[in-house]
Parts: C-alpha cells; structure tokens; sequence
C-alpha cells in the first residue's frame, strides 16, 4: 500500500533532479549555445570595447563607456542560449517525434517544458557568470550600486522568460529545424543591429529605424541601463513598455501555436 502511494507521489512530479540533468546534458551538448551564447558576447564586448576607448583618453569615460558596452551585450548571452538555443533544439525534437515518443513513457509535454525551463535558466547564469568574470578580468568597469546589479539581473530574466516564449512559439509553428534557425537566427541579428550592438548607436540610426529600436527591451540594456546601474534617477516608462510589446508579440505567438496545435 505504501509503495503504491510512493509510486503515484513519484509520477505527480513534474521536476525532478534525473530530468533537469538530462536537459541540463541537452543544453551543453549544443554548439551554438557555446559559439554564440557564451564565446560571441565575451569576443564581442572586449573587442569593441578595445576599439571604442582606443580613441578615448579621459579614464573615467573609459569606464564609462566600456561598462555601457558590457550591459548591452549582456542581452546577447539570453538571445543567443534561450531564444536561438531552445527554439532549435525543440525544432528538432518536433521534427523527430520526440514529444510523442516521450508521452508513451507518460511523461507529459508540460513536463518536459517545466525541467527544460530550468536547465537553460542554469545554463544562461553559468554563462553570466563567465561573461562577468571575463568583464572583471579583461574591462575596466564601473562598480554597480546594490539595486542597479539586482535591477540588470531582473530585467535579464524576465527578458530571457520572453525569450523562451518567443522561441517556443516560433518553434512550434515552423516545426522545422531549417526554417526555425533561419527565423531565430534573424531575430537574433535584427536585436543586435536595433539594439545598437553592431556598431551603429540608438542616436545615429534613422528615424524610421529609431522607431523600431523603441520597441525592444535591448536598446535599452545598451543605451541607459549605465544610468540605472551607477543608481542614476531614471524614467523607467519607455523600457517597460518595450517589455510589454515584446512580451504581447511573443505572447500572441504563443497562444497562436497553441491553437494551432489543439
């Protein structure tokens, strides 16, 4: 009788340690997590950075600048191992029936979702983790304020919730790994490019494309989070309504694909 109650205890679950390390496993086993969510953002910031201040000679606009470059980027590594990383992976999974099959084994698609959840939100914080040590070591950085570092943290996350949202949707309508990396992989580069994360900043882009880089929450981890994180009064209405656009896009795809697929 007991074993039998341990038994339905022990399938109610939906996170469990075995699971967690098998998406865990899944997540460092894919190379563009590695190239473009780890290894781009840590090349990129130290060299445009390098490039930037070269022409600079005042120190403290140094910092200035290289610590804005160093938050801007930052968006890169949940871009890179949750929306580009994730969506292709599930492409994959869709493309070879591995929903179904796991199903057989009753284990639930939600399931699945919820311990892949927090395998890539693990993997984007080893990634953090790595790109602020590669920050400290190799940038000359200004130190943050208490609520400014936990400020940038937050918004990370709920950026990279959006992120996962996105990527699901985009994932389950295409259900192809080409067409999913084609389509992720041009997200991917529009954020940067509006973001001003290509060497073109918020200020030198044309009116039209201004308009578009408003409506991202990456332009403004690039253009003022230097502010909130030196503890600087700032005007938070543009950034959470960048959240809010990004948030209803990714949504409406959501709900879209889940329709589509009920």
């Amino acid at each position: 009788m007991n074993g039998n109650i341990e038994n339905n205890s022990n399938k109610k679950k939906i996170i469990t340690k075995y699971m967690i390390l098998y998406e865990l496993r899944n997540v460092t086993g894919n190379p563009f997590v590695h190239i473009f969510g780890v290894g781009m953002p840590i090349f990129m910031a130290i060299l445009i950075t390098r490039i930037t201040i070269s022409e600079i000679s005042d120190s403290s606009v140094m910092t200035t600048v290289a610590t804005s470059i160093f938050l801007g980027i930052g968006a890169m590594i949940p871009m890179a191992t949750i929306l580009m990383g994730y969506a292709v992976r599930q492409a994959q999974d869709y493309e070879k029936g591995i929903p179904e099959r796991l199903q057989l084994f009753g284990i639930r698609n939600y399931v699945t979702i919820c311990n892949r959840v927090i395998s890539e939100l693990l993997f984007m914080a080893a990634a953090f983790v790595l790109y602020f040590l590669a920050g400290i070591l190799f940038m000359n950085l200004k130190a943050p304020v208490i609520s400014g570092f936990v400020l940038y943290i937050v918004c990370m996350l709920f950026f990279s919730i959006m992120c996962f949202m996105l990527g699901h949707a985009i994932a389950a309508l295409a259900k192809r790994f080409s067409l999913t990396y084609c389509i992720v992989m041009m997200v991917y580069f529009a954020c940067m490019i509006f973001g001003g994360m290509m060497g073109i900043s918020y200020e030198n882009m044309p009116a039209a494309m201004q308009a578009v880089a408003k409506l991202l929450p990456v332009t403004y981890f690039s253009r003022d989070f230097y502010t909130i994180w030196t503890g600087e009064t700032y005007n938070f209405v543009p950034m959470i309504q960048s959240y809010l656009f990004f948030g209803a896009v990714a949504g409406i795809l959501l709900f879209i694909a889940s329709r589509r697929k009920r």
